[in-house]
């Protein structure tokens, strides 16, 4: 997956093109809205690093954590984009 998006905000907008896990995230992040994102709805053994690249580039994406049950209780993050995206096209030039 490759996604052409721009960030807005800051004294300009910044042009990025992102592929693989890191665009997947951001697909993701960008559909769940206000919910946000969790490894337990969505299984990705690495997510908090994709998050952290996402970050490193600007993006701004906010981070909770929530309590669990289950056999292994405890807490897990939900991440929620707080940046202004715009999701121009995907590689095949088809609008998103």
């Amino acid at each position: 997956m490759k996604l052409n998006v721009t960030l807005l905000g800051g004294d300009c907008h910044r042009s990025f093109t992102l592929s693989g896990r890191v665009g997947q995230t951001l697909h993701h992040l960008m559909q769940a809205k206000g919910q946000g994102v969790t490894s337990l709805e969505n299984p990705a053994l690495r997510l908090a690093a994709y998050i952290h690249s996402l970050r490193e580039l600007g993006f701004v994406i906010d981070t909770e954590s929530e309590p669990h049950d289950g056999p292994y209780p405890g807490y897990h993050a939900r991440y929620r984009l707080l940046s202004k995206v715009i999701l121009e096209r995907d590689q095949d030039g088809g609008a998103i």
